[in-house]
């Protein structure tokens, strides 16, 4: 007696049950990190931005500066150079108060011999933050993930 090779209806259902379950942890696994995806690209965009920035400065020889609010996320640099970060994120920066064009406004200024004002970008959405440093002595731009707070 031959019998038919193949799965009966109960074990498909059973793997496509799993297979449900495990797309669903996935996509839940995946959502949860899309902020501080979102935030390091973001403030790799902005890194980008204000190296951009030092750099038209040393080219052109005249100092160039690059500004973002922190309300509304717009920013702005040299060269028609702008954009506007994800209203979801936080933006808290720090930056030298004879720079600031108005209150929201936070401004790097960068000079023709590479140095620049100095400052701190730190982008936050709940829990997860990312912060862009910018050195007042070499005008070094530094993206990075702060060490949490005790």
């Amino acid at each position: 007696m031959k019998y038919a090779r193949g799965f009966s209806l109960l074990e498909i259902i059973v793997v496509i049950g799993l297979i449900a379950v495990v797309m669903s942890l996935g996509a839940y696994a995946l959502n949860k990190q899309l902020p501080g995806q979102q935030l390091r690209s973001s403030a790799k965009e902005l890194a980008a931005e204000l190296r951009f920035t030092k750099s038209q400065a040393m080219v052109t020889g005249e100092p160039q500066s690059f500004q973002i609010n922190a309300k509304t996320g717009e920013w702005k640099g040299p060269k028609n150079h702008h954009g506007v970060l994800s209203k979801s994120m936080e933006i808290i920066a720090t930056t030298a108060r004879i720079e600031q064009p108005q209150d929201d406004v936070a401004a790097i200024k960068f000079f023709p011999d590479g140095a620049a004002t100095g400052g701190r970008i730190v982008l936050q959405h709940d829990s997860a933050k990312w912060q862009v440093d910018v050195k007042w002595l070499t005008g070094e731009v530094r993206v990075a993930k702060p060490e949490p707070s005790l």
